[in-house]
């Protein structure tokens, strides 16, 4: 089943930030990931977001692909990069199953 992390993105460093946004790709392909959203800067119905925030969505083939990308020494190596220069809440979940096709 699809799994999928989210991402609620604030930038603090812009540089630190574009170092890590050339490394983060690399390690999500490896692990089958792949961007449904990347830097979206959302509209919000309800609450809001400052000028800084973004959204980012990944999907992995199943929850154990998306665990194995964030523990992977690869992601950690883009996170020591990124060096403080984000702030976010990541959360991981899984999609629904698929529907019978008739």
């Amino acid at each position: 089943m699809t799994a999928y992390v989210l991402s609620e993105v604030e930038i603090l460093d812009r540089d630190s930030v574009a170092a890590y946004k050339q490394e983060a790709p690399l390690s999500i392909a490896k692990y089958g990931g792949t961007y449904l959203a990347r830097d979206a800067v959302p509209g919000a119905f309800e609450g809001g977001f400052n000028a800084e925030e973004r959204i980012v969505l990944i999907a992995f083939p199943d929850e154990a692909a998306a665990r194995a990308w964030y523990n992977s020494p690869e992601y950690q190596a883009a996170i020591t990069t990124a060096n403080g220069g984000l702030r976010r809440r990541l959360f991981s979940f899984a999609g629904l199953p698929e529907a019978p096709k008739q």
